[in-house]
């Protein structure tokens, strides 16, 4: 392919294959334009920046050497795979990033044949391309499995797992660990570089696989014994020894910036016959924007921002987030109750846990993206006497449901879940929304459930969580910035089990939990406007339900409206399960439950994403209305049915 100096190479790869038409010496230019393509594309949207400017290379290398499609490329976790978006069709779309109608910030099957695997939480790469190469391999078709993990990854068990049961993929199957850390790797070099193409060469392999043959021809014992000092000879020089022990033929560590190491390397490796392998690439988060280089946690995710100077735009002021509102209560209760700690699944910024280990460093613990460690961990802490709050994401807590199920409850262990990200989060989409964490803690025994209303209200549910000593506990808060209203200076005790009522009617009551209940006072202003007088209650919990304010409420009103920021089965389903048990329902009174549709969300702003829901004021007000109406039907055909 003939292309003009003046004509940016980027122009004329719109796919892989184009890509692969390419010489070995045009794909530093290509890097460099697709480097400088995701930073404008990013700097105008916003999302993860550093991770996918550490993959530039990576991903150029990948895609000229291997034959994707057909090869199956799985990336862990998705947010690193922007550039490879851009060079597999969707360069066009990639200022829709993260946007309603737009390209998803991970890889998603829907969007392309290049993704595979869709992957938002970490660790189940090597998983899936497992899945891939087996299966490829016992159809009898083309196409190994290609699993790009990174080195914060690989902190979760789960990569393990399909670690050591990957021997039967062979030669099939190909792990690139990307360590962006540097926390595994020596300092690599021209050395390193030429270790990994010897290790990985055909002339090498094929010598070990003749000596392998011959000592095959020795005892057993001496066979074993030569099998393991070639393993640690080489593991002595190039590290990896572990990975060996796992089953895996080590290659590396090499700089996952120097194409010239990257390309042979990769060539060998897809052309042997030795497998699995694993390759071990060292990388530097944010290469290329010095911004990024130079403060990699601020520049992991970001707003938009200027490119040139590299400045987030940063949001208009307001209320505090509920997570540093939950870390600074957190750590104010610490100050005088020593039996209180924290503990995060590698998100401290992201759960406020980091405002609390700034002032308890040694009563703050981050576990690494492993949920099910910090859940049992917790559990240890608790029945050891501590108050241990578990701060992770709803998302994240479904990764560890059997330890919450089998390590807590079970033995009515007093565990505090703090559930940031609960609802509906945005541009993170259905991957990270906080659905199913009340339907599936509400349903466990032993298990108490509460919902902030507020951030004053989360300061109370912080401090009752503290105090509560007689079994696990979980309060759930949403993503981004509280409603304003004045934060507590003394935290008040909440009675377990006990809602509030925030204005009194007489016809219609919405029984809110969690922060829809902003929405609700606005439906009652409209129902009341309308000449419905309406009652508004806070429930506070959804497990143990308040009873005697249900009851009452539903004796006293005509029309009872649930409204919940959580999937079916939740606050809705528990009201009706005890209306029913009561008898309730035969007294002709009508109910509504109001609660997230039964569908994955796409990512949008997250007040078309509620809006999309029905879970906003209008939509509250409709459904009583609908109720109403429905009620004055029913009463005048029960009418004509007594008249004949």
């Amino acid at each position: 392919m003939t292309t003009h100096p003046e004509t940016p190479l980027l122009d004329t790869v719109d796919t892989p294959t184009d890509l692969r038409r390419l010489k070995p010496d045009q794909l530093r230019q290509l890097a460099d334009e697709l480097r400088a393509e995701m930073i404008s594309a990013v700097g105008s949207t916003g999302g993860h920046l550093g991770s996918g400017l550490g993959v530039v290379e990576l991903t150029v290398a990948i895609h000229y050497v291997f034959d994707t499609p057909t090869d199956k490329l799985v990336w862990d976790v998705g947010h690193q795979a922007y550039p490879h978006k851009i060079i597999t069709g969707r360069r066009d779309r990639i200022r829709t990033l993260r946007q309603g109608g737009g390209l998803s910030g991970f890889t998603k099957r829907s969007e392309s044949e290049y993704d595979p695997f869709g992957a938002a939480h970490s660790s189940t790469s090597i998983s899936a391309a497992l899945g891939f190469a087996v299966a490829n391999k016992l159809q009898g078709k083309p196409g190994k499995g290609i699993a790009v993990i990174g080195d914060g990854a690989m902190s979760a068990g789960m990569a393990y797992e399909a670690m050591n049961n990957a021997e039967q993929a062979g030669n099939r199957l190909i792990v690139i660990l990307n360590d962006n850390d540097m926390s595994i790797a020596p300092p690599v070099g021209g050395l390193s570089a030429y270790l990994a193409r010897m290790v990985s060469s055909s002339e090498y392999l094929g010598l070990r696989s003749l000596a392998k043959r011959i000592s095959k021809k020795l005892s057993r014992r001496v066979f074993s014994g030569l099998e393991k000092a070639e393993e640690y000879a080489r593991g002595m020089v190039t590290g990896g020894t572990m990975f060996e022990e796992l089953g895996f033929y080590y290659v590396g560590p090499i700089d996952g910036h120097n194409l010239d190491h990257l390309i042979p390397v990769l060539e060998n490796v897809r052309d042997s016959e030795q497998g699995p392998i694993l390759i071990h690439v060292v990388t530097q988060k944010g290469k290329g924007y010095a911004p990024a280089e130079n403060s990699a946690d601020k520049y992991h995710g970001v707003q938009k921002f200027d490119v040139i100077t590299g400045e987030q735009k940063k949001s208009a002021g307001g209320p505090p987030a509920y997570q540093n509102v939950f870390g600074d209560t957190l750590a104010k209760l610490a100050e005088t109750d020593p039996r209180i700690c924290a503990i995060t699944a590698a998100m401290p910024s992201g759960t406020g846990v980091d405002r609390f280990a700034r002032a308890h460093p040694d009563r703050a613990f981050d576990v690494g993206i492993a949920e099910q460690h910090a859940v049992t961990f917790a559990a240890g802490l608790a029945a050891e006497g501590m108050r241990p709050f578990a701060a992770i994401y709803s998302t994240f807590l479904q990764r560890a449901f059997d330890q919450v199920v089998h390590d807590v409850a079970i033995q009515n262990l007093p565990v505090r879940f703090a559930i940031d990200r609960a609802g509906l989060v945005g541009a993170d989409g259905c991957t990270h929304a906080g659905s199913f964490d009340v339907t599936y803690l509400a349903t466990l025994p032993n298990m108490v459930v509460m919902a902030a209303a507020d951030e004053a209200e989360l300061v109370h549910m912080t401090y009752t969580a503290a105090m509560h000593d007689s079994g696990p506990i979980a309060f759930r808060y949403p993503r981004g910035g509280g409603t304003g209203v004045a934060l507590p200076e003394t935290p008040q005790l909440l009675e377990i089990g006990k809602g509030r009522v925030i204005r009194e009617g007489t016809k219609v009551a919405i029984l809110s939990l969690g922060t829809r209940l902003a929405e609700a006072e606005k439906a009652a202003d409209a129902l009341e406007a309308k000449g419905l007088s309406t009652t508004v209650a806070d429930l506070r919990f959804a497990k143990p339900l308040d009873t005697g304010l249900i009851d009452r409420l539903m004796r006293d009103h005509e029309v009872v409206v649930t409204v919940e920021e959580a999937a079916i089965g939740g606050l809705g389903a528990h009201v009706l399960t005890h209306a029913s048990d009561e008898g309730l329902l035969d007294a002709g009174l009508k109910i509504r439950t109001m609660r997230l549709p039964d569908v994955f969300q796409d990512h949008d702003d997250p007040a078309k994403q509620y809006d999309e829901a029905g879970l906003n004021a209008p939509h509250i007000v409709d459904t009583v209305l609908k109720a109403l109406r429905h009620n004055s039907a029913g009463s005048e055909e029960r009418v004509e049915e007594a008249r004949a």
